[in-house]
């Protein structure tokens, strides 16, 4: 499908508009969460739009220690993917590694550089999943 190019105002005008419409009976805070939840989905969906120069290179313990100093959530997840030019999984899998008890991963996963290296600053930071 061929993109249409539209002047920001136009765009904004129509996005209003669609906007003001009711969807099946839902209240306006309902309204606005669920526009909320396509705009965060389309965002993440299509991360090849965003600069995600740094997905596959080495982390900086800094890096994952911010991540792992605020909540686990979807919001967060793609929050730290913009800032530091990643996709979104792969914040999401620190999260997730530095969560899991290591006694519960294979021999693979408990030797894996990276897994260390999130268990170690977590560790550090006194992280509880």
């Amino acid at each position: 499908m061929d993109k249409l190019e539209i002047t920001k105002r136009d765009f904004k005008e129509s996005l209003e508009n669609l906007l003001k419409n009711d969807i099946e009976g839902m209240p306006f805070d309902k309204k606005i969460s669920y526009v909320r939840g396509i705009v965060f989905n389309f965002e993440k969906e299509n991360e090849n739009y965003r600069d995600t120069s740094n997905k596959g290179k080495s982390w900086k313990d800094e890096e994952i220690e911010i991540i792992l100093s605020d909540a686990p959530t979807k919001e967060n997840c793609l929050k730290y993917a913009k800032i530091f030019k990643r996709g979104y999984g792969s914040i999401e899998q620190i999260y997730r590694w530095a969560s899991t008890p290591i006694n519960k991963m294979n021999k693979e996963r408990k030797e894996d550089s990276f897994i260390m290296q999130i268990k170690k600053v977590a560790k550090d930071i006194g992280y509880r999943g």
